[in-house]
């Protein structure tokens, strides 16, 4: 069965990092496109950045772009979401998913088949 879990999340100031991780158990990593997701109180769940299965391809939404850095290790079956320079509107559970979609399909939520439960970012003013 397959696992996605969350962490790194928390409380940071405006203008801090954060590091998010994502540990994928159950199957190999290597056969999914991996993309962090979040969602803030009340408002949809968007895409935020995805990574390709080999690592060779990064796609980033424009409100993070510069900002947060998405990588993959799939030797440790991991993936990551460096997050610089918050803002308060980053505040949200982020997701991990992983998916096996055509990279033209990569910012759907609808076609990532594993889910992870979120964890909290609350970036404060």
């Amino acid at each position: 069965q397959v696992q996605l879990v969350e962490s790194g999340g928390g409380l940071v100031q405006a203008g801090g990092s954060l590091r998010l991780s994502c540990t994928f158990s159950g199957r190999t990593v290597s056969t999914y496109n991996m993309a962090w997701f979040r969602q803030a109180p009340g408002k949809e769940r968007e895409f935020v950045a995805v990574v390709r299965r080999n690592g060779g391809y990064t796609h980033y939404a424009d409100s993070v772009k510069d900002r947060f850095t998405i990588s993959r290790d799939n030797v440790k079956n991991s993936v990551y979401l460096q997050m610089n320079s918050l803002k308060p509107e980053d505040t949200a559970v982020y997701y991990c998913a992983a998916g096996s979609q055509v990279m033209s399909a990569v910012r759907s939520s609808e076609t990532y088949v594993h889910w992870g439960q979120g964890t909290q970012v609350t970036v404060s003013s």
